[in-house]
Order: structure tokens, then C-alpha cells, then sequence
């Protein structure tokens, strides 16, 4: 008869994958090995593996865990009822939260991917694809007449590329916190730098008069071609 898991298993596999994430940002995942995640964790190398098959297991959990967070999130923001906009400003506003407290895992999906198994990192990138479709389609709400220019995933990766690389300059313990910058990143993607509002990081949408500004008039000439290979 299989043995049952012991008290306490997920929680402790839940924090093999936090502290092996944590070690791949950092040193980077091919030059991690499973005796540094082993120490990391306070376990023997033999019950690490109790926990996971191999690094590569590692790997694909922390991936897989992170996205599936993500389009957990576009679900429950897309099924509210709200205006387009805002609709667009909390899909800004949960990412950046998420982003805040999943740094090492963020980094790891945005840079370790490339070391996946192609069946494995098919499946990471579809559910990556999943997430840019969400919000190229919350962008067409706002704008209908963008899809029709076919400018809708484009302007997402112009805004994935202002929220992804975020972990790159802005420090945990700086003087921009992820939520503050969440309201410029909106008032910017939707009025430009006109629109960016120096009130300690409080969105244009929350003034007294509850107006959004305008937006300005954007010209498909100005904008970069999106990637070949969209990603979150």
C-alpha cells in the first residue's frame, strides 16, 4: 500500500519552488545546481527529490505556476462588469501587484524558458499567448477601430514591455512601489506623457471629478512593430 504525504508536504513544496526560484533569478538556471536548492531549502538533496523529479521539474512548476497565476487574473478581471477603461487599468493595476510579489518568479518565466523542453515550453508560451490575447482584447474594447487597423496586439506588447521589465530598475525597497506606478503605467499607455499625473503615483482617473483625461490622438506611424513571439 502507497504511503500517504506526510503533514505539511504542499506547503513545504510551495517553498521549495518560492527559494528555487529565488536562486535561479538570482544566479541564473543553468548555473544553479540541486545541492545550492537543497541548502536553500534546509533539506537533505535526497528529500528534495521527495519533492521534485529534477531541476528541470523545478523549472517547469515555477513556469507553469506563475502563468497559470496570470490567467487566473485575467479571468476574474475580464468577468467583472466595467467600463473598458477601467477594465484596462485593473488588468494594469492586478499584473503590477502580482509582478511585486513574484519577482524572482517573473524573471525566471521571462528569461529561463529557453531551458524547457519544447512540449514544456509550447505549453508555458500558449498559456503566455492566452494572456496577450486577454488584454489585446480589452485594448479592441476600449478602441474597437485598433483591431481593425491591427494595431490591438501590438499596443498590448508596448504595454507588456513598459510592466515586464519593471524588476529590472524598480527595487523593493525604493521610493516607487509597484502599486504606485501601476496608475502611471495606465494614465501613460492611455494619454501619453501629458496624461502622467506627479501626485505620489495616484491615477488621473481618481481625481476629484472622476475624469479620465482625453486621450491624445495616436498616429499608427509612431508605433513599433510588435514581436514575432508575443509574451506576457
Amino acid at each position: 500500500m502507497p504511503r500517504g504525504r506526510a503533514q505539511g508536504y504542499d506547503e513545504l513544496r510551495e517553498q521549495i519552488l518560492a527559494r528555487a526560484a529565488r536562486l535561479f533569478a538570482r544566479r541564473g538556471y543553468t548555473a544553479t545546481t540541486m545541492n545550492e536548492v537543497a541548502e536553500a531549502c534546509g533539506v537533505s538533496k535526497p528529500s528534495l527529490y521527495h519533492y521534485v523529479r529534477d531541476k528541470q521539474q523545478l523549472l517547469v512548476e515555477i513556469a507553469e505556476t506563475h502563468i497559470a497565476r496570470l490567467e487566473a487574473l485575467v479571468e476574474e478581471v475580464v468577468a467583472e462588469t466595467q467600463a473598458p477603461e477601467t477594465r484596462m487599468r485593473r488588468l494594469i493595476a492586478a499584473f503590477l501587484a502580482v509582478y511585486a510579489g513574484a519577482q524572482a518568479e517573473h524573471r525566471v518565466l521571462t528569461e529561463d524558458v529557453r531551458f524547457l523542453q519544447p512540449a514544456d515550453r509550447r505549453r508555458i508560451l500558449d498559456g503566455e499567448r492566452k494572456v496577450v490575447a486577454a488584454f489585446a482584447d480589452a485594448i479592441a474594447q476600449a478602441r474597437p477601430e485598433l483591431r481593425g487597423a491591427g494595431l490591438d496586439k501590438p499596443l498590448t506588447m508596448l504595454l507588456f514591455g513598459m510592466m515586464n521589465w519593471m524588476f529590472t530598475w524598480l527595487k523593493p525597497r525604493g521610493s516607487l512601489t509597484h502599486a504606485e506606478m501601476a496608475p502611471i503605467v495606465a494614465d501613460l499607455f492611455f494619454g501619453g506623457l501629458g496624461a502622467v499625473q506627479a501626485n505620489g503615483g495616484r491615477s488621473s482617473i481618481h481625481r476629484g471629478d472622476g475624469k479620465a483625461p482625453r486621450p491624445a490622438p495616436r498616429s499608427p506611424r509612431l508605433l513599433a512593430a510588435a514581436t514575432s513571439r508575443p509574451r506576457p
